[in-house]
């Protein structure tokens, strides 16, 4: 419905090199550069200048941008309409996000979204959080969940749509026989001279983990890193730190640690979106998934177990 050498440039403007949005868009870095000058060449404007060793929107293109942004807004909001309108969804839909989300959430809405509309070819991409925007300005993924961070764009954003989900909080693990374990009411700051293991640096776990902590009134002495909740509770286990796990995230029962829920203020939490491309919320395989998504994320948020004393 929509040139997509415009999709190009909103790409080009969204990674800022040629290569990063023809890796993101499954081109090569000439086939990008020769749709942009195309598409120069028919509106009859510049759309790039060099700038060093990259390239530099001119204002000319931020128009363009800012109009194609509008235009792909309404054909979701078309494209939803008529779905709605003929009962019938067909073709592929993609549902994409972190690991914890890819896990628990996305499969019972894949699931449904099957059975629902079973002409619509139905897929799962397990990404990081900002890869997750980068699938949705591509047209790779049609439904995004992530973690909310400093890197999400805002709301005012007019590519996407955000809807928040839930908080899902953080809760401390630390080895069973931890001193903290036996304890009615801890707080985060409680554990500010532990040592910590967190995800690599970079990672949205390791932002989450640093940022609650610094709210805390502490910056946290990392011991060791860990990306999986499997290797930071073994770890635990074996009595090298502590970590945060998300109350969604599932442990094995049968190791030596025990899991607090946090109290106080701030109590860390990671709020969870789901985002989709301006104007197709109300898609209705988009509808149907944000109901499913929805609903198993409150089965599955049931409170940690107290520990077995009450001591302070």
């Amino acid at each position: 419905m929509i040139d997509p050498k415009l999709r190009v440039l909103q790409l080009v403007a969204h990674h800022g090199t040629v290569t990063a949005a023809a890796a993101a868009l499954h081109y090569t870095p000439s086939a990008v550069s020769h749709q942009l000058r195309q598409l120069a060449a028919e509106l009859g404007v510049e759309l790039v200048t060099q700038s060093g060793r990259g390239i530099r929107l001119t204002t000319a293109a931020n128009t363009v941008l800012r109009h194609a942004e509008v235009l792909h807004a309404q054909a979701e909001r078309a494209h939803a309409e008529l779905t709605a309108a003929t009962e019938e969804a067909g073709g592929p839909f993609t549902l994409c996000g972190f690991s914890t989300a890819a896990t628990h959430l996305l499969p019972p809405a894949a699931a449904t979204l099957r059975d629902r509309y079973p002409q619509s070819k139905v897929r799962v991409i397990e990404a990081e959080p900002a890869r997750c925007f980068d699938l949705l300005l591509a047209g790779d993924a049609d439904l995004a969940l992530l973690i909310a961070t400093a890197e999400t764009p805002p709301t005012s954003d007019t590519r996407f749509e955000q809807h928040p989900l839930l908080d899902d909080p953080l809760d401390l693990v630390v080895p069973s026989g931890h001193p903290l374990a036996a304890r009615r009411r801890v707080t985060l700051a409680d554990a500010a001279d532990e040592p910590w293991i967190v995800g690599q640096p970079g990672s949205t776990y390791h932002h989450l983990v640093l940022t609650a902590c610094m709210a805390a009134g502490f910056t946290p002495n990392i011991a060791h890193y860990a990306d999986e909740w499997d290797t930071g509770t073994a770890l635990v286990a074996h009595d090298f730190g502590i970590i945060l796990v998300p109350r969604l995230a599932r442990l094995h029962e049968d190791r030596p640690v025990a899991r607090i829920p946090l109290h106080g203020e701030p109590a860390p939490a990671r709020r969870i979106l789901a985002a989709t491309r301006r104007g197709s919320r109300e898609h209705p395989v988009v509808t149907t998934a944000l109901d499913t998504i929805t609903t198993t994320a409150t089965a599955l948020h049931p409170a940690p177990r107290q520990p077995a004393e009450q001591e302070e």
